[in-house]
């Protein structure tokens, strides 16, 4: 896939990016460069290859999943600039 100028002035322009016009003509080429190694990978025989999350054998630690009522609240709001009892008070923000 090739991507020209315009269209790398458009992503520029949508990631809020200051590219300089200079810079345009480079950009394009490296990212068609990105988007070819993209393709490739689409043609690698994947077939019978299980999904993975990682290169190596590891197993997650794990903890019980049990319903607890917390019982921090003194020490989660210590920190607050302002609270009320044991909530956070926050300006209003509704316009």
């Amino acid at each position: 896939m090739s991507i020209d100028k315009a269209t790398v002035a458009r992503i520029a322009r949508l990631a809020h990016l200051d590219v300089p016009e200079d810079d345009l003509e480079a950009l394009a080429g490296e990212l068609s460069n990105i988007l070819g190694w993209v393709e490739q990978l689409g043609e690698v025989d994947t077939e019978g290859v299980a999904p993975m999350t990682s290169v190596v054998e590891v197993t997650l630690p794990r903890r019980a999943d049990e319903v607890t009522d917390g019982g921090d609240a003194d020490k989660i709001v210590a920190n607050a600039p302002q609270r009320d009892g044991d909530f956070f008070v926050v300006p209003k923000v509704i316009e």
